[in-house]
């Protein structure tokens, strides 16, 4: 295990503008608002095209990655507020947290640190509800394959406050945490929230917390969640807490979730409010009630991922006012309905670069890939 993150490829700027949807727009609808589900011959064509496909990539291995597992991909490398990309901890010292007191000292210390955490560490409840606060600049890494944090969880952000509605100077920001398995946390077991921005949440393993396992919400922006295992848990991603939220939320909340495994975890992979741009793409669904829902005109791209009887892969009727969807390159087994999708959205390269593996590579890569122990 290398002592620091791996550091992030040189990051686009962001742009001064971008309008409407840049590439991805879906064919003719209906009617204006009109909700549209995929088609079941597109299902499968898709299906046929990955029976074709499949057995090449297997002859190679079935281990292509269009980007590197270790690189940093997505809206956490982008230049905006004052942050030139994630860095987490890079240039600050390496610590060694192996207990609780000095998991909790080293999280709440001002400037850089990389925490590296080994064993089994427990988090108390205490007045917090288990939920502890990790200061800007960052790094929480874990050392080998058995590193956990259990009982309690992590918040990354300042108090709530609903009189707060643009990012305040103080922001927690430039935050990475990998390879960390949480579990029994007693409320979220990561929790970013008011205008926290410049996350990396990447290779871990998440499962039986109390309530979210990767909550995003209050106008927190500039976040990537990738290569994580998602097992045995029910409110899996939420991507904006409340239908009230949209003075903190509206621009905002622009997330990459890829190459996740969502083996067997119930719901809300992720469910979505508000977001400007939302990007999920190569993640792996297993048995789940549903994948993603996009609500309250959250611009939502669903790219090249692969669903295994999940019952509604994608939806924008769901609750509240609908969201927008846009749907390429996935591939639906035994799933009850198709992708419903509606609007436009824009495109993440008009971010950010990114490779995408095809959609039938995913059952391989990701179950191979995601996880603690891997990097």
């Amino acid at each position: 295990m290398p002592p620091s993150s791996v550091p992030p490829p040189p990051p686009r700027p962001l742009p001064a503008e971008i309008t409407g949807s840049a590439g991805t727009a879906e064919p003719p609808r209906p009617a204006p608002g009109a909700v549209r589900r995929t088609a079941p011959v597109l299902t499968a064509v898709a299906l046929l095209i990955a029976a074709l496909i499949g057995p090449a990539v297997a002859e190679t291995g079935a281990a292509r990655h269009a980007d590197p597992v270790n690189a940093q991909i997505g809206f956490s490398t982008v230049d905006a507020l004052g942050q030139n990309g994630t860095t987490g901890g890079a240039g600050g010292p390496t610590v060694t947290a192996a207990t609780t007191a000095q998991f909790l000292d080293h999280i709440s210390r001002p400037g850089p640190y990389v925490i590296q955490v080994t064993g089994r560490i427990t988090l108390p409840t205490g007045s917090s509800d288990g939920m502890h606060n990790v200061t800007s600049d960052k790094t929480i890494i874990g050392v080998g394959a058995n590193a956990a944090l259990v009982g309690g969880g992590l918040n990354i952000g300042l108090p709530v406050s609903d009189s707060v509605t643009s990012p305040p100077a103080n922001a927690v920001h430039n935050i990475i945490i990998r390879n960390i398995a949480f579990s029994g946390a007693t409320d979220d077991m990561i929790n970013v929230q008011m205008f926290s921005h410049h996350v990396w949440i990447d290779h871990n393993d998440f499962s039986n917390g109390d309530d979210g396992a990767v909550d995003i919400k209050r106008g927190s922006d500039f976040v990537t969640v990738s290569w994580n295992r998602f097992h045995d848990h029910d409110k899996t991603l939420l991507l904006s807490h409340d239908e009230d939220a949209g003075p903190q939320d509206i621009g905002r909340l622009r997330v990459t979730y890829h190459h996740n495994f969502f083996d067997a975890s119930d719901q809300r992979h992720p469910r979505v409010r508000f977001a400007n741009v939302v990007h999920v793409y190569n993640n792996y669904y297993r048995d789940n009630s549903y994948g993603i829902a996009s609500t309250y005109n959250a611009g939502v791209l669903v790219e090249n991922n692969y669903f295994h009887s999940v019952n509604n892969p994608g939806r924008v009727e769901f609750s509240g006012d609908l969201g927008r969807l846009v749907e390429r390159g996935n591939i639906l087994v035994d799933c009850n309905h198709a992708i419903e999708t509606r609007g436009t959205v824009t495109e993440p390269r008009t971010y950010y670069s990114y490779g995408a593996d095809p959609a039938s590579a995913v059952p391989t890569i990701v179950p191979a890939g995601a996880g603690v122990g891997k990097i």
